[in-house]
């Protein structure tokens, strides 16, 4: 696997959405981010393709190297190995039939989505590195996340070795309720790129996710 430590590199788990830039950039709001506090970042552009998705994948990779942190791509294996990405993470639809831990090699980030004990475990056996749980609290991002809650997400976390990431919702107002939980860290995605302010939005995020962890 790469040279970091995953655990606390999956703090603050800053996921990209370029609906709320507001004429900014992504690679500046994203260097906001990563400047305040996240300590990870995961490109997740739905409505790019092509040379356009590589391009602002490149660009991103770039400004995670400048802060020290993980890149990640959304979904796509072949675009996480052809912008030479520290990781990947796939859903459980984009798993199907194929061996990701296989295609990403041994020293690549891989993380897979997983809502219940059982798809959990089968992550963590097909060579995850880390499991995203959620919608915790619900989410406005995605359409189609079900609401999980705490109680479930704290299973999942002591059902399996590898850490947990919870997503879904997440803001300063309901982090804290993740204290204690087993979660490694928290995704979140308009908390940081729908914020007037990202660097200190990043901030203090960081220091509520840094509790939670404990």
């Amino acid at each position: 696997m790469t040279g970091f430590d995953l655990r606390r590199a999956l703090r603050l788990y800053a996921i990209t959405d370029r609906a709320w830039l507001n004429g900014r950039s992504l690679e500046e709001v994203a260097g906001q981010v990563l400047a305040g506090g996240a300590t990870c970042l995961q490109m997740r552009e739905k409505h790019l393709t092509g040379a356009e998705l590589k391009a602002q994948a490149l660009a991103l990779k770039e400004v995670c190297a400048r802060h020290g942190a993980p890149f990640v791509v959304n979904d796509s294996v072949e675009l996480a190995l052809e912008v030479d990405a520290d990781g990947v993470h796939v859903g459980q639809k984009d798993m199907l039939g194929r061996d990701i831990r296989a295609l990403m090699g041994p020293d690549r980030i891989v993380g897979m989505t997983a809502n219940t004990v059982e798809l959990a475990r089968a992550a963590q056996a097909a060579g995850a590195d880390y499991i995203g749980v959620g919608a915790v609290f619900g989410t406005a991002t995605k359409a189609d996340a079900k609401f999980l809650g705490v109680p479930r997400l704290r299973e999942i976390c002591a059902a399996v070795d590898i850490p947990v990431v919870a997503i879904g919702g997440i803001g300063a107002d309901n982090l804290p309720q993740l204290n204690g939980c087993g979660a490694a860290g928290a995704a979140v995605v308009s908390a940081l790129f729908n914020q007037a302010d990202p660097y200190a939005a990043a901030v203090r995020l960081r220091a509520l996710a840094e509790e939670m962890a404990g």
